[in-house]
């Protein structure tokens, strides 16, 4: 089974400052509750290793996902993956700005690979997106 999340924010701000932030693999990282740390492995080529919290019997504490953006058109799109012996998910960023308000449409994708993951982030996706929505805010309240 697979679960797709969409979303859509819209902010008083410049389609640069979101870009800023949504195109930083670091600070999507910090954004989701259940990314217990992370690591950059390749910062010239937007590589990095979530690791992930999952309660989920039998995945032990945490689940290595390592992810990279597979696509960037700066300052409107960005397509990260990332793959574990979990799940395969891909999230999808594309800024649109009508000169202003920015908007950021938002897909989520993800692919259980054992029985549970699936059954979890659809539980939980929409809250994780609110916590990315609010990140995001918050970052922008300090660029303006």
């Amino acid at each position: 089974m697979t679960v797709r999340v969409e979303r859509t924010f819209t902010f008083e701000a410049s389609p640069e400052d979101v870009w800023a932030f949504i195109a930083d693999p670091e600070k999507r990282a910090q954004a989701i509750s259940v990314v217990e740390s992370y690591e950059i492995t390749d910062e010239a080529n937007y590589k990095a290793v979530w690791h992930v919290s999952l309660p989920i019997p039998g995945l032990g504490a945490t689940v290595p996902i390592e992810t990279e953006d597979v696509r960037r058109d700066p300052p409107t799109e960005v397509e990260f993956v990332g793959r574990s012996k979990a799940l395969r998910v891909t999230g999808t960023h594309v800024i649109d700005s009508d000169g202003g308000t920015t908007t950021l449409h938002n897909e989520f994708v993800v692919d259980g690979r054992i029985p549970g993951v699936e059954r979890f982030f659809k539980k939980n996706f929409e809250a994780e997106l609110d916590n990315l929505e609010a990140a995001l805010r918050e970052e922008l309240e300090q660029t303006v």
